[in-house]
Parts: structure tokens; C-alpha cells; sequence
């Protein structure tokens, strides 16, 4: 679900790469980079982003530079933090720069719509869950990962397509009005698929679930 070079006016873009340098000074330097010093996360994170890049590189094209594909954000939100998501979801899309499916151009709006849009929605679903709901298991895989990665995928789907239906050609505007009512199917594939990973990582992998404190939803009584 990218942004062609051309789709948006120009200035568009300038205000993407501003945004995006703001946000990288003021979140993304503030992950726990460190912990990428420990060999067995490194391994985990950066196996993670391969993952995801073949993952997305297996997609449906349907409009000039509109495509579909598993998000996973929800679940490296859930897996990561917030920081090392938007991270991870960054260096995906330098992968698909360096593959040719993205324009240079488009770098900076393609990773606040694909990267920050997603994380920020799956990490606000997770602190309000966490500040409103009682701590229990089922409301971490329900709430958190299944309803965050629906959020996620139908906010960011949405307002991709929602760019394609306001400034895209006659034909790309009428096909992506058309298809914006099936982001919210599209969202729930990806909240089923997202629960059902985490769910796995929780019983088999638990250590691998960063969001995840045994302490609070296991012994808490």
C-alpha cells in the first residue's frame, strides 16, 4: 500500500519529510537501540524484518502503486515497542526502495502512512487497554492484538486509499472509492492473523513479546 511520486502535489511530500524528521528526533532516537546490542535480540529483530519484507513483498496490485499485503505492525508494536517497530517497519520500506517497488520520492509519505500511522494506533490501543480494562490475558490478545492490528490495518489502508480516491485519475479515484469499504475486511485478515501470531508467541515464545509482563495478566489476581 504505497504512495506513487506523483499521486499527491508536491509540497505534500516536503510536509512528509519534515513530519517524519520531527518524529525521528523526537521518538524514534528514543528507542532502546541498546538492546540491539544483545546478539539474540538483534537476531530476533532484524529476522523479523526480513520476515516482514518478504511478507509484503508478496502483495495483490490493484491501482497504479496501490497494492495489499499483511501490515504486521500490531504485532511488532506488541513484540518491540513502539520506537523499534517504526524501526522495523522503516527498514522494510528502504528494502522495498532498494527493490524498486517504491519511489524515493514517496519514502518519507509512504513511512508515516505504513509505519508511524499503524504503530502509533497499535501502541494507543495497547495503553488504553492497559489503563481501562482489567488485566487479564484474553483482554491483551483480544483487545490489543486482535482489535489493535484491525485498527491499524483499516486506519492506514484507509488513508492510503483515501489519497488515491481524492487525488488519483477519474479511473484510480472511482476504483479506490469502490474498494475503501473492504479495508475494514482487509483489517479483519489482518486482526485474525495478528492474533493468532501473538497468541502462538505468548504460549511458546513469550520472552519474544516485549508488550507482554507475566506478572501483570498471568499472576495478577
Amino acid at each position: 500500500m504505497n504512495i506513487p511520486a506523483a499521486l499527491l502535489p508536491p509540497v505534500w511530500y516536503l510536509l512528509a519529510h519534515g513530519v517524519l524528521t520531527a518524529m525521528a528526533l523526537a521518538f524514534v532516537l528514543r528507542a532502546p537501540w541498546r538492546r540491539l546490542g544483545d546478539s539474540a535480540f538483534s537476531h530476533l529483530w532484524l529476522g523479523t524484518c526480513v520476515s516482514l519484507l518478504v511478507l509484503w513483498s508478496i502483495r495483490s496490485p490493484m491501482i497504479g502503486g496501490l497494492d495489499f499485503h499483511f501490515l504486521g505492525a500490531t504485532a511488532v508494536t506488541l513484540m518491540f515497542g513502539p520506537g523499534l517497530a517504526i524501526g522495523c517497519l522503516s527498514l522494510v520500506l528502504v528494502g522495498r526502495l532498494l527493490m524498486g517497488q517504491i519511489e524515493p520520492a514517496a519514502l518519507s509519505m509512504d513511512v508515516l502512512l505504513l509505519a508511524v500511522l499503524p504503530v502509533t494506533l497499535s501502541h494507543a490501543t495497547l495503553r488504553l487497554s492497559q489503563r481501562l480494562l482489567p488485566p487479564n490475558l484474553f483482554v491483551y490478545l483480544f483487545v490489543a492484538a486482535f482489535f489493535g492490528a484491525g485498527l491499524a490495518m483499516v486506519g492506514s489502508g484507509g488513508a492510503t486509499v483515501g489519497l488515491h480516491a481524492i487525488f488519483g485519475t477519474p479511473g484510480e479515484a472511482m476504483m479506490a472509492e469502490e474498494f475503501l469499504p473492504y479495508c475494514l475486511l482487509l483489517g479483519f485478515a489482518e486482526a485474525t492473523l495478528t492474533g493468532m501470531i501473538v497468541t502462538l508467541l505468548v504460549v511458546y515464545r513469550p520472552a519474544w513479546v516485549g508488550t507482554f509482563d507475566d506478572a501483570r495478566y498471568l499472576l495478577r489476581r
